[in-house]
């Protein structure tokens, strides 16, 4: 999974930002600075575990504060099911 792929599940979960340019260098930009929270990342991480076939906890999910953090637990659990 690419940046551009988490950025098009967060617009299709939670709309564009009101705060940040996600077409930006967003990886190390915490999602509460991106203006999304808890609630909005459970959504995405619901439609990246339909969209990859994956299973996300959600405690760890909302341990992923930044892009780079919720791309790296996903990624890892791609490569773990390949």
């Amino acid at each position: 999974m690419t940046c551009t792929d988490l950025v098009a599940i967060i617009r299709e979960c939670a709309g564009d930002s009101d705060t940040a340019d996600l077409d930006g260098d967003i990886l190390d930009v915490s999602f509460e600075e991106l203006g999304y929270d808890s609630l909005a990342m459970l959504e995405t991480a619901g439609q990246t575990q339909r969209r990859y076939g994956i299973t996300l906890d959600d405690d760890v999910v909302v341990e992923a504060k930044t892009p780079r953090e919720f791309l790296d637990l996903v990624n890892g659990k791609l490569v773990a099911a390949a």
